[in-house]
């Protein structure tokens, strides 16, 4: 049998990370590498149709075992990783973190976070510093592949049909898009990528993506006056005229945000990039509404057209669906409980593909999966968090409920 940890530090070295600018499914070769691993290793085990179809979706089954009606479980995780910082990792095992400052072998430092002492003692694994780690989410692939193992084992517990999906490009909000639900046939399911041991998340943002364009006019610099518009001028002002008390780093639990996440140009032409989030859907209109003003305000000064903006919503709070199935929750904080770890129930200050799916038929909260300081190069999990959310899923799965 291979462990958490070998799975792990096996899949977190195939490059997957996610590219928005692509328009391919997958957006990036490598996922479809990974999945193709994935794949060989579900049939190894003895899983039923495992395949992966055109678009680089994983898929695979675990028959029933036992006399009595159980439901159908559903465990999703996605296989692509963050473009915030480069992908293909070299995994670093720290045996027994001595509960100081870890120093990766680029000279990057990992320390002054309160979960930290907490980890003493414990086995980590971290990265060289120049890479994202991948725990976001190949931690949640490895630990429901060792479930799979553990439950096509003979000595298994009785349990129902055990559903497995991977999905591709969840980063960049579509891991849902092509995901075949009715193939699928969960009764319901749980997207395993949260954070921290024990979180249990049902509540996510609203969300919204914004394209902010602007014209300018290039006059040479010395006959510019009353004539020039420079472009990328106007775009910070247009940002200027956001509420930097609504920025990401000064926000947290229900508070919403806009983020900007990219920018370019020069006096012709500038564009800025936008995420919106917010946990109250009239709040995210409201954000809309005022990038909207903000633009109308800038066309009366500089000119109509400008300035033009592309809003695009990209996914709902699930809470309004799963909130109509409480056996789930209830399900998964019996699971936690049984294995000596309390529930931590917070909102995502985020999405997972369970809040798309949520809304496509399939109830879908989220789970831990045990690591932190996702989409950084001060990402870390340790391994006993990983094991224990793999005696978690076995719980789940074999809950009589």
């Amino acid at each position: 049998m291979s462990s958490v940890k070998e799975r792990f530090l096996r899949y977190v070295q195939v490059e997957t990370t996610s590219c928005e600018d692509n328009e391919s499914c997958p957006s990036t070769p490598g996922q479809k590498v990974l999945g193709k691993m994935l794949v060989s290793e579900m049939q190894a085990l003895g899983m039923q149709d495992a395949f992966m179809d055109e678009h680089g979706y994983v898929y695979g089954f675990i028959p029933a075992k036992g006399t009595a009606d159980r439901p159908a479980i559903g465990l999703i995780a996605h296989m692509d990783t963050s473009g915030a910082v480069p992908g293909a990792t070299k995994p670093q095992v720290i045996p027994a973190y001595d509960g100081g400052v870890i120093r990766l072998k680029n000279g990057v430092e990992i320390s002054g976070f309160s979960f930290l002492p907490d980890l003493k003692g414990q086995e980590l694994i971290v990265t060289s510093g120049d890479s994202v780690l991948g725990a976001d989410d190949k931690a949640g692939v490895a630990e429901i592949m060792t479930l799979c193992e553990r439950m096509l084992a003979p000595d298994a517990p009785d349990h129902g049909k055990i559903c497995v999906a991977f999905t591709p490009d969840e980063e960049i909000g579509r891991g849902a898009d092509r995901f075949d639900v009715p193939g699928f046939g969960a009764d319901f399911a749980y997207t395993v990528d949260g954070g921290a041991l024990g979180e249990l998340e049902y509540e996510c943002f609203n969300a919204a993506s914004c394209i902010v364009r602007v014209k300018g006019v290039n006059i040479h610099p010395g006959s510019a006056k009353n004539q020039m518009i420079n472009a990328s001028l106007v775009a910070m002002e247009f940002a200027g005229m956001l509420p930097p008390w609504e920025r990401p780093e000064h926000t947290e639990g229900y508070e919403g945000f806009f983020h900007l996440t990219g920018m370019n140009g020069n006096e012709e032409s500038a564009e800025l990039r936008y995420i919106l989030r917010d946990h109250d859907r009239s709040k995210l209109e409201t954000k809309k509404a005022l990038m909207n003003t903000a633009c109308e305000v800038l066309n009366k000064r500089y000119g109509t057209g400008t300035v033009s903006i592309e809003l695009k919503d990209s996914y709902r709070n699930m809470r309004e669906i799963v909130e109509q199935h409480p056996e789930i929750l209830d399900r998964a904080k019996k699971a936690f409980e049984a294995n000596g770890v309390e529930p931590i129930i917070q909102p995502i200050r985020g999405g997972t593909d369970g809040a798309r799916l949520s809304f496509c038929g399939l109830p879908c909260p989220n789970l831990s999966t045990g690591g932190y300081n996702f989409h950084g190069r001060k990402e870390l999990i340790p391994v006993p968090a990983m094991e224990k959310m793999v005696d978690v899923l076995v719980s789940l799965i074999k809950g009589s409920i």
